[in-house]
């Protein structure tokens, strides 16, 4: 059933009001009509459009590979340490 032009003018109307006393709600509301729209494309078996990961996203996932990387270095470094200590007390 279609809505009648006044209760399209309305509704744009509310719509226009939304947009300008709560723009934070505005960007949460497209937010999940995006994400419900994706949901839905998955459901169906439609393609889903290739999205860059966030910048936090990266952030963390860099964060991770230098912490791991750290310590693996700091191991590689105690165990030759402890190999050099014990070859030299040996010829001790």
């Amino acid at each position: 059933m279609a809505w009648s032009q006044d209760e399209e003018r309305m509704l744009a109307q509310i719509e226009q009001h939304l947009v300008e006393d709560d723009p934070r709600l505005v960007a949460r509301l497209e937010s999940f009509n995006e994400r419900v729209r994706r949901s839905e494309a998955r459901s169906k078996g439609e393609p889903a459009d290739r999205r860059r990961p966030r910048r936090s996203t990266v952030i963390i996932l860099i964060s991770w590979l230098l912490i791991a990387t750290l310590v693996a270095t700091l191991l590689i470094m105690v165990l030759r340490d402890d190999a050099a200590a014990l070859a030299w007390a040996a010829a001790v």
